[in-house]
């Protein structure tokens, strides 16, 4: 099952707004097959591993296991359901870490095996499934986009200056990592301050990839034109109270009320849009909006602890968000901490209900 993890994970970037998944065909303790979901649209990992099978070997199949990060498809969408090729296959044995709670499927692929005739295990790494898993099933589930948090704060907890001037807190190899996870994003957003202040251009330039989406808060059309948002490299939404702006250039102005529920504007917004992931980047008033709300999933947090830092320069600042969490674990990239949190409440930390763990029947 980790193998059907580390193959699910070579999709990052790439099968949105389907998920991740890797699946494994054993036979007698030997891998005969093995395939991840590459593409979307394209074939699903069980398609793959079947189809990486050597033909000297296609008559084990009646007598292998298949592995599968998260439960197969028994619902026609851009492919036929995996189900189907399984029994097709009679493959007697399908090892399961948890469910996909996509409408349709949500236990009924198991169902349409297990009536079937097949042995069906559930729950094998269900923790670690569901981690993997949690963008799509956010995304199916709560009509969301998975929510990343990702900032950095200095070791006395300042997110900026007072004058919110750019001021780099961590490494250059942090830097990197960032944007790799820019490429295995949909969607990233900041707000008017940051957009103003720093004039990021919100796109990997430092890993293989795509960019994701640009979304930018921007009440009242404070922004200049000049800056890297309107460059027209790649395709930007501005959220405001003005959308009468001229849109084009792969610029896009939405319409939005900035009160209340002006972040769950935005997140049906871009579920709409099919963005099942967003990464929030600021500023540190964003954050702690979305940290309140409770609409977050995991957060990633820096804290800068390299040597050649200059961090006497802020003995005074903003202070940084307050995750209302413990670390699920921490590391360290040359000299800087990186802790990943996980809110309690999202399906990154809870087990999928439904079909019962760990027993055939």
């Amino acid at each position: 099952m980790r193998r059907c993890f580390d193959l699910a994970r070579l999709g990052a970037g790439s099968v949105s707004p389907n998920p991740m998944v890797g699946a494994v065909l054993v036979h007698q303790n030997r891998i005969i097959g093995e395939g991840f979901h590459q593409q979307y649209g394209q074939a699903h990992a069980e398609v793959n591993a079947v189809n990486s099978v050597h033909a000297e070997d296609r008559r084990l199949l009646r007598e292998a296991t298949l592995y599968v990060s998260l439960e197969p498809c028994c619902i026609f969408g851009k492919t036929p359901p995996c189900t189907n090729l399984i029994l097709e296959n009679h493959i007697p044995r399908v090892v399961i870490s948890c469910l996909d709670q996509t409408p349709g499927v949500a236990g009924k692929g198991v169902e349409v095996l297990r009536a079937a005739g097949v042995e069906v295990i559930c729950g094998v790494l269900e923790a670690a499934g569901q981690r993997l898993s949690a963008v799509r099933n956010t995304f199916v589930s709560q009509h969301r986009p998975y929510i990343l948090l990702k900032f950095a704060k200095t070791s006395n907890n300042f997110f900026c200056p007072e004058d919110r001037s750019q001021f780099w807190i961590t490494n250059k190899y942090a830097k990197r990592l960032v944007h790799r996870w820019r490429s295995e994003t949909d969607a990233i957003l900041v707000g008017t301050n940051t957009a103003l202040h720093d004039n990021p251009e919100l796109t990997n330039r430092l890993y293989f990839g795509k960019s994701p989406l640009r979304v930018v808060l921007d009440r009242t059309l404070r922004l200049p034109k000049s800056h890297a948002i309107f460059d027209g490299t790649f395709p930007t939404l501005i959220f405001t109270e003005f959308p009468t702006a001229e849109s084009g250039n792969n610029l896009e102005f939405v319409g939005a009320s900035f009160g209340t529920h002006l972040l769950q504007q935005v997140l049906a917004h871009l579920a709409e849009r099919k963005c099942t992931s967003l990464i929030v980047e600021g500023g540190a008033q964003l954050l702690q909006t979305f940290i309140e709300a409770g609409l977050w999933d995991e957060a990633r947090v820096f804290t800068g602890l390299h040597s050649s830092l200059p961090e006497s320069r802020l003995v005074r600042g903003i202070p940084a968000p307050v995750i209302p969490a413990a670390p699920a674990y921490s590391k360290t990239i040359a000299g800087d901490l990186l802790e990943v949190f996980f809110n309690p409440h999202s399906l990154a930390c809870l087990a999928a209900p439904g079909v019962s763990s760990g027993k055939t029947q």
